[in-house]
């Protein structure tokens, strides 16, 4: 009779030297006790660096699909890998967590990673603990250490603008009234990249001082600029921007730009872009009938959210519906709703 020795041994040699890994088996290391961790934390720096991050890519994937796996002491191995891709992807598997100590490792992470790319996840990693202090849910003197070493990243003029346009997006969670003039900065930058950070900032804010600029950029004839300017107009939850969104939906030769605009619809509702988003079902193209129904979807779990709040009384404050079924949501009521963030 094996032991569980020998047992997870096997499993070790199997998940670093089979020719195919097969993901199941990766499930055996979620919340392993002391002796199968300190077997693992053995053999972790022993596998290929290839195995390590494909290894570290399925936990992160099996992860957002699945919240009862815990892969976060093997993440946390990962954030002093030797490859920036294993580093990387470590940031992106704790990105839900609610340690504090993170705040400390990631700041040390942006100012000190020698990657880009390592920095640049670093600083969105630091986002989730402005959110959340933000929404209550954490301590709040968590938040000014994030915004500090995201402010010092802002600031210095010799790093890098993918890992500086990434701190300009993920301090936008904070109300402070500094960060206005943040991204205000931002978007009059030299450099398109940080413009474009810049809006997406501006939708996060969410503060209905950026609707003008944010609608303007609807215009823009960079694609990558209209995505984000109608991301933000979902999340500013502007009604005005109708007409224009449909416009770009039905004409924008860009796909991906016309999926986000989908989902900016169903976040700001009503009757005029349900009926919009609807039409969207009877597309030949895959993702957008697909965009709509995830779009219809988070509309009808809105709709029965205001029903059942109706049943019980409303509130003075709450989002008032019109005749037509059109939302009249004051800016900012819904500010931190919706957290899923796309790449971008």
């Amino acid at each position: 009779m094996t032991t569980d020795t020998e047992n997870f041994n096997q499993i070790l040699d199997q998940i670093a030297n089979r020719s195919r890994m097969k993901l199941a088996e990766l499930y055996n290391l979620s919340k392993m006790n002391q002796s199968r961790w300190e077997m693992f934390q053995a053999e972790w720096p022993t596998m290929p660096v290839a195995r390590r991050q494909e290894i570290m890519q399925a936990m992160v994937e099996i992860g957002e699909s699945n919240f009862e796996v815990d892969f976060s002491p093997i993440f946390l191995i990962a954030l002093g890998d030797a490859d920036s891709e294993v580093r990387t992807a470590a940031i992106q598997g704790l990105w839900e967590s609610h340690d504090p100590t993170l705040v400390t490792l990631f700041g040390q992470i942006l100012h000190h990673d020698e990657a880009i790319k390592t920095r640049a996840a670093a600083a969105l990693a630091l986002s989730q603990f402005i959110y959340y202090a933000e929404i209550e849910e954490i301590d709040p003197t968590i938040s000014p250490l994030a915004t500090q070493a995201l402010h010092a990243c802002i600031n210095n003029s010799n790093e890098d603008v993918e890992v500086r346009r990434r701190a300009v997006e993920a301090i936008a969670f904070s109300s402070d009234e500094s960060i206005s003039k943040i991204i205000d900065t931002a978007y009059y930058d030299e450099d398109d990249l940080m413009q474009v950070s810049a809006v997406f900032a501006m939708g996060r804010n969410a503060d209905s001082r950026w609707i003008p600029r944010v609608m303007e950029e609807l215009d823009n004839p960079n694609p990558a600029m209209r995505f984000e300017a109608a991301r933000a107009c979902g999340e500013l939850e502007i009604t005005d921007a109708l007409p224009k969104l449909i416009n770009i939906l039905q004409n924008d030769p860009d796909i991906e730009v016309q999926e986000i605009v989908i989902s900016a619809l169903g976040q700001i509702g009503g009757s005029v872009a349900r009926e919009a988003i609807e039409d969207c079902l009877e597309s030949e193209i895959e993702s957008i009938v697909t965009a709509a129904s995830d779009a219809l979807e988070e509309l009808a779990v809105y709709d029965e959210a205001l029903r059942l709040f109706d049943l019980e009384g409303g509130d003075e404050d709450f989002p008032e519906i019109d005749d037509n079924n059109s939302f009249h949501v004051p800016v900012g009521w819904n500010k931190y709703a919706n957290n899923d963030e796309q790449e971008h």
